[in-house]
């Protein structure tokens, strides 16, 4: 039975922001993903990453741009240690950011997770597709295991971008823990243009630290550098159409419930974009909503597009928290539970790059489907 806490998501920030609660704490029970699906073992590890080709764009004092990318992939490797979701000094901090009165600090440090920490590699010489991720504003990328576990479980290596100083822990190798920075411009009118923007940088930058002459992963030798797709939640969905703007590296894109309000210019220009791209969003979230940019981004989209709604979905729906918001009886405004969520996600995700970087054609991806009445094909 749900507890009477009634929490909400902002559409464009992805903020988990309780309203009201009934109980003075929620239980600290360990909290768990869905398994991933595919039939190879996860791997993961974590990458720091330097850019000393620009400034950070929140701390210019800061004279280089640093990231910590998490890297999930395919492994021979079923057993071992599985990685951790967050510290319990990272989980404090994001807690005590997003002020979840009555969430037990450790909380997002019990989660149960599928991937191998370390696990070696596996598979043939440039053999597989490249995605990169990036989550939601002020959202830590481990909000977005889920997906990324079951990507390289069907055989992709997924890349999955920390920006920092725009979640409220991040931590370094050398000890060092990075807040959120960034949070003190946000009330600006262009902000998440300019959030959009450096976030599309940081897709290129990660996309040159992997594919280029010298990768910084000893496991890059799996990529194959002629198969690349970008996708995010929220603001980083918003990111992932702009990094496919950018960089013609990438050859498909993928905004899941994000708008593209950026403040200023249209994210996707009004010359178009001639690559792949899909928008998956809640039902609330449509075409000829209250959404003017985002639906003014996907006309300007030139190639092949879908725009797919999801009925009963809620904006954190599609990450990790609609599976936790269930576990610990927290009420976001989804009638569609975060299992069957997440499945979704998950299913019109992989079968997107699997239909433009695999080339195998997804009936999904072009009709409606008794297995997902959900699910609705709103605008071509």
């Amino acid at each position: 039975m749900k507890t009477t806490f009634l929490a909400v998501c902002a559409l464009a920030a992805g903020l988990l922001t309780p309203v009201a609660t009934g109980t003075a704490a929620l239980a600290a029970e360990p909290l768990q993903l869905s398994a991933p699906t595919g039939r190879f073992p996860v791997g993961a590890t974590e990458l720091y990453l330097k850019d000393t080709s620009r400034p950070d764009p929140w701390v210019p004092e800061q004279t280089a741009r640093e990231l910590m990318v998490t890297l999930w992939y395919p492994t021979n490797t079923p057993q071992g240690t599985r990685t951790e979701y967050l510290s319990a000094e990272e989980s404090r901090l994001l807690i005590e950011g997003k002020h979840l009165d009555g969430v037990p600090p450790e909380i997002f440090s019990t989660v149960g997770t599928y991937a191998i920490d370390g696990a070696k590699p596996a598979g043939r010489a440039h053999s597989l597709p490249l995605i990169v991720l990036s989550p939601g504003w002020t959202q830590p990328i481990v909000t977005l295991t889920g997906l990324a576990e079951d990507l390289a479980s069907h055989g992709y290596v997924v890349a999955g971008i920390n920006h920092t100083y725009e979640t409220y822990a991040i931590t370094f190798p050398d000890g060092r823990i990075t807040g959120c920075a960034a949070c003190a411009f946000d009330n600006d009118r262009k902000f998440f243009g300019k959030l959009y923007q450096s976030r599309a940088a940081d897709v290129s930058f990660v996309l040159d630290e992997l594919t280029g002459r010298h990768p910084k992963w000893p496991g890059a030798r799996l990529i194959d550098p002629s198969r690349i797709g970008v996708a995010g939640h929220s603001a980083g969905g918003a990111s992932a159409l702009a990094a496919l703007v950018r960089d013609r590296r990438i050859d498909a894109g993928i905004d899941v419930d994000g708008t593209t309000n950026s403040g200023g210019d249209p994210v996707v220009p009004v010359t178009g974009v001639n690559r792949p791209a899909l928008v998956l969003t809640s039902d609330d979230h449509l075409p000829d909503g209250h959404d003017q940019w985002l639906a003014a981004d996907f006309t300007n989209l030139t190639g092949w597009k879908r725009w797919i709604a999801v009925t009963g979905a809620d904006h954190a729906s599609f990450t990790d928290l609609g599976i936790f918001a269930d576990q610990l009886g927290i009420d976001i405004g989804a009638t569609t539970p975060g299992v069957r969520a997440t499945e979704i996600t998950r299913r019109y995700v992989r079968a997107m790059f699997d239909e433009h970087l695999r080339h195998r054609r997804q009936p999904l991806l072009n009709k409606a489907s008794n297995r997902y009445p959900e699910v609705s094909i709103v605008a071509r």
